[in-house]
């Protein structure tokens, strides 16, 4: 393997590794954690990323980036309606991460909205792009745009995000998304 192979790899390692450290312990968790979970050394971890909030910021990018792409995956393999449904629960239910690697990039000085903007500029497009599929497919009302789901999406995250009571959060979600449907 060359050596660019393998540091494309070993960051791919690390950040895996570190989104799963953050969910399971915060994101107060340690670079060496991280290192470890990865099975690189603390200074791979440091090549890649020289500082904590570089890590987190990248980590937030990718999660952006996976959704956006499961999106688009989501959209030429499922029914339309189906893979809207599928993907705003999973939007809402992975909220509760996004939150805390929010606030902790904000903790750390980082301007979140200007660090993910070109990826949450995909991932809305990515959405926009189910939804009009959803619609086309008489799933969704024709008359919500982007701009409503983003909000119905911020709203369901605030409402059920951090509850844990999985039927209740089932049950809530029924109701966001019943309420997208034509009448």
């Amino acid at each position: 393997m060359s050596p660019r192979a393998d540091a494309v790899r070993n960051r791919a390692k690390v950040l895996s590794a570190a989104d799963e450290v953050f969910v399971e312990h915060g994101t107060d968790a340690s670079t060496d954690q991280i290192a470890k979970r990865a099975g690189v050394g603390i200074g791979t971890v440091f090549r890649h990323f020289p500082t904590k909030e570089l890590l987190l910021e990248a980590v937030f990018a990718e999660r952006l980036r996976r959704v956006g792409e499961q999106a688009r995956t989501m959209a030429t393999r499922q029914a339309p309606d189906e893979a809207f449904r599928e993907l705003f629960g999973t939007l809402v239910a992975d909220s509760g991460a996004k939150q805390a690697l929010a606030e902790a990039l904000t903790e750390a000085g980082v301007d979140v909205r200007e660090s993910a903007s070109p990826v949450e500029d995909e991932l809305r497009a990515a959405l926009g792009e189910l939804l009009a599929r959803a619609q086309q497919a008489g799933g969704i009302r024709d008359d919500i745009g982007i701009d409503e789901v983003i909000a119905l999406l911020v709203g369901a995250s605030q409402a059920i995000g951090k509850t844990l009571d999985v039927s209740m959060r089932a049950r809530t979600l029924n109701v966001f998304l019943d309420g997208m449907r034509p009448h």
